[in-house]
């Protein structure tokens, strides 16, 4: 499969009442730049990220989300969705990020990436957005984007194809960990067969798991 990155965008410094570092500032309001960017496996060169605790890491180095979904909320919303808009480094076109599976990899540019796990929704998120009740309303419609490692670093911008260039065969896709962690926990034991799952998020559900024998 290929696609094609359609933005590479950055986070800007916000300080709002609603950004969840101590400090009051938020890096979520990303916004497209020109020319190529480093994606670093410590981090997205330019990128501002304030709660690194949250953000940031091996595991969730690049997020990523598709533009076909952002298009759905602006219908959903009735208002313009832009690029960057949900946090995002990078904005694709015709890439199916929900149904991404867990340990892919993309090339994009000269850097390689693997595709880790989904998004999860926070308040910084909704306040970012001013909607209440968007962490509800992104849960039902189970489209997080994703969270990707660098394995190769290397430069992307805007228009670099999008190359799926190996795919696990236990085929859990970014879509299946996110339902299967909010509202489907019967999908649980679906993810234990996925040696690409990151550690923390395993050890979540093998804690599920345990609760529910007990």
């Amino acid at each position: 499969m290929t696609g094609r990155l359609v933005t590479v965008n950055l986070g800007v410094v916000t300080e709002a009442r609603w950004a969840g570092d101590a400090s009051g500032r938020s890096g979520i309001d990303k916004r497209p730049v020109a020319g190529p960017v480093l994606l670093r496996a410590d981090g997205v060169a330019g990128d501002f990220i304030a709660e690194r605790a949250q953000h940031g890491g091996p595991d969730q180095t690049v997020y990523a989300y598709a533009g076909e979904d952002a298009a759905w909320w602006a219908a959903e919303l009735g208002r313009d969705v832009g690029p960057g808009a949900f946090g995002e480094n990078l904005t694709t076109s015709a890439v199916d990020v929900t149904g991404a599976v867990v340990g892919e990899r993309w090339q994009i540019g000269s850097a390689l990436l693997e595709v880790t796990k989904p998004r999860t929704p926070c308040t910084t998120f909704a306040g970012f957005w001013g909607v209440p009740d968007l962490i509800g309303r992104f849960t039902a419609r189970a489209a997080p984007g994703a969270y990707l490692r660098v394995l190769r670093e290397g430069e992307v911008g805007a228009g670099d194809p999008v190359e799926v260039v190996e795919r696990p065969a236990h085929g859990v896709t970014v879509g299946e960990v996110f339902r299967a962690t909010t509202l489907e926990p019967a999908l649980l034991p679906r993810l234990l067969d996925v040696p690409e799952l990151p550690e923390s998020i395993r050890r979540k559900v093998e804690r599920r798991l345990g609760a529910r024998e007990a």
